[in-house]
């Protein structure tokens, strides 16, 4: 038995989502037999009367509004979290947390400079892979497709030159929070605007016609490849957090070779983008069918919903055995750095 420390929660738009994933984590801990205690980024220690109020398995149709971003962001507790005796005394913290402040590095780095072990890939990893336009170039230059694109500001002829449609997102943030499709040069700065409700950055990606997949990682190893059959045009928040509302197959109906293309690329992103322990790596197929790296995700959902626990279960791995495995990861490899120290 472990005493494991859940940190979750957080200040971002995806704070509901960390939320509902902490519950399903949570449960499957406790029924391993480990001690566990819930830590939020801004409420601090849960007591269980918060547990039963905040950790619900159900995920709104919309994200948090500015204004309650804003008053969460105020009283976000930052460096103060590696001085909670829950968090120094854990054997183990267990992130769930999603969006820049959770995924982008900061987290990892506060509890990193304060000697505690915790889940997942390190503060380099999480900065490379939470910002997109970083991810896409390291991606390209390891030799892994992905579909071109453009920082805003960028001049009409060259948005015109990458052509339409477009996809036009916040470069550092997840769960498609501020995400449009656009098809006209009069829908760009519309959508850049609602992107930079969200972000100080706004990527502008060519739009790919083909499947979207995608495939989780758990140590080094590739899990089955899902396909994502969204009600619209795009995996956007509404549509992954709504029990029903969009169609996850796994694993995806594909050619053999296909399928391990895709797993292939999934291994060698999570590897040049420097990542550990697990991810879940997103891609889209283009109009000959191949397939182009979307973003990986270095702390993917682990809602009753979520990408990541359908990949594992289709390999036999059940969501408490992903959680103690994820676990057992981060521990050991802190026994092998006490070694090499």
């Amino acid at each position: 038995m472990s005493r494991i420390a859940v940190l979750t929660g957080g200040s971002t738009p995806e704070r509901e989502v960390a939320l509902a994933g902490a519950a399903q984590v949570v449960r499957a801990l406790r029924e391993l037999g480990h001690s566990v205690c819930v830590v939020d980024t801004v409420e601090g220690p849960l007591s269980d009367e918060q547990e039963a109020r905040l950790l619900v398995p159900a995920v709104g149709k919309a994200p948090p509004s500015a204004e309650e971003l804003q008053l969460l962001k105020e009283r976000e507790l930052g460096p103060a979290l590696a001085e909670l005796p829950e968090i120094k005394q854990a054997d183990l913290v267990f992130l769930v947390l999603h969006g820049l402040a959770g995924e982008g590095g900061e987290v990892q780095a506060v509890l990193e400079l304060a000697g505690v072990t915790y889940t997942g890939s390190g503060p380099l990893g999480s900065a490379l892979a939470m910002d997109k336009d970083v991810a896409k170039r390291i991606c390209r230059h390891a030799g892994i497709p992905t579909p071109d694109w453009l920082m805003w500001p960028a001049s009409r002829e060259a948005i015109e030159a990458l052509g339409y449609p477009l996809v036009v997102k916040p470069s550092k943030t997840g769960s498609t929070v501020g995400t449009s499709v656009v098809r006209s040069y009069s829908e760009v700065e519309p959508a850049v605007a609602e992107a930079l409700r969200y972000d100080d950055e706004v990527l502008l990606e060519a739009f790919l016609p083909g499947r979207e997949l995608t495939v989780g990682v758990l140590g080094d190893r590739a899990l089955a490849v899902g396909e994502i059959v969204p009600p619209g045009e795009i995996f956007d928040y509404e549509a992954k957090y709504t029990p029903g509302a969009t169609r996850e197959i796994f694993p995806a109906a594909l050619p053999e070779e296909l399928a391990e293309t895709v797993k292939r690329l999934a291994l060698a992103a999570h590897r040049a983008l420097k990542l550990r322990d697990f991810s879940r790596v997103d891609f889209r197929l283009d109009s000959q069918g191949k397939p182009c790296f979307l973003e990986a995700n270095t702390l993917p959902g682990l809602t009753s919903t979520s990408l990541l626990p359908q990949s594992a279960a289709a390999c036999g791995i059940g969501f408490a055995q992903l959680c103690e495995t994820i676990c057992r990861l981060a521990l050991s490899r802190e026994a092998r750095n006490k070694v090499a120290t």
